[in-house]
């Protein structure tokens, strides 16, 4: 690989002022930063699917499929869905940036006609549909968001879903609710190419997220487990380091990679995420994490 030259920073400030008869090498953190965006960016020959996964609530599953999703469509131009794939009223449209209409699954699931065959549809129609993220560049499938609904989406859905999906979208990241028994749940983690499994740096979502890691193996999933990127966030502002290490190697030692993310007050009120208010910490933390996930695709 070529050697990074500095654009930014007093590094590019040096070099355009000298017309770049001088150039400082960029920093460690500047390499590094590059190193990562390479290995989100890594070509893929086909679609993929990202399935984020803790069975309690409070595990920050929709928090990391919005920000995985947000660095991927960034990085790589696009072509991202974040799937809200909930078995009952999920909140993954909710906290994305609001859009014209208030469409679902469900209702992309009964016109998923128009868009089964690709030479006579397009990703522009799914628009009426998905809730664009612009600035973040990635799409979002909501879940039903009527809480008196009786339909729901099950095996045979979502497998249909997923099909006609993956021919619009090279990256689909999926989130979970809290019933492993829910079929559509089963479903999502089959189709997986890879799992993401979310904690916060707790012990009671950590406790979980360690028995569904058991109940995947007890359902054949044992080797997607063993390719899992497990990704812990702190909970507050002064985080329990003894736990964060201890849970670090407890599953270091069950999924291919485990790596942090640190609190950021921009995200304690649950509300619609904004994800220029993020901290820089929060940004870096979220790159390291998509470059992690991206190594196991």
């Amino acid at each position: 690989m070529r050697p990074l030259k500095a654009t930014t920073g007093w590094q590019g400030r040096v070099r355009r002022m000298s017309g770049g008869l001088i150039s400082p090498k960029p920093s460690a953190t500047e390499q590094t930063k590059h190193e990562q965006t390479n290995r989100v960016q890594k070509r893929l020959d086909g679609p993929r699917t990202i399935v984020v996964l803790n069975p309690k609530g409070g595990a920050h599953k929709t928090t990391s499929t919005l920000l995985l999703a947000a660095t991927f469509g960034r990085l790589r131009g696009g072509s991202t869905l974040a799937w809200d794939n909930n078995e009952t009223r999920g909140t993954l449209g909710w906290r994305a940036q609001h859009t014209p209409h208030h469409r679902t699954a469900v209702d992309l699931l009964t016109d998923l006609d128009r868009f089964e065959n690709p030479s006579v549809a397009s990703l522009s129609q799914l628009d009426d549909y998905v809730r664009t993220q612009v600035d973040a560049r990635f799409d979002v499938l909501a879940s039903d968001e009527d809480a008196a609904a009786t339909s729901t989406i099950d095996d045979a859905a979502f497998d249909r879903l997923h099909r006609t999906l993956s021919r619009y979208y090279r990256l689909l990241i999926v989130d979970t609710g809290n019933n492993m028994r829910a079929s559509n749940w089963v479903a999502a983690v089959a189709a997986a190419d890879q799992l993401v499994i979310v904690s916060t740096v707790r012990e009671d979502t950590a406790a979980s997220a360690a028995w569904l890691l058991d109940g995947l193996a007890e359902k054949g999933f044992g080797d997607k487990v063993d390719r899992a990127v497990t990704i812990l966030t702190s909970p507050s502002e002064r985080p329990d380091r003894e736990l964060e290490q201890r849970l670090t190697d407890h599953f270091g030692a069950l999924t291919a990679a485990v790596t942090t993310i640190p609190y950021d007050a921009a995200l304690v009120d649950g509300g619609t995420i904004d994800f220029d208010a993020l901290s820089s910490e929060t940004h870096d933390a979220w790159l390291k994490a998509a470059a992690v996930v991206a190594d196991q695709l």
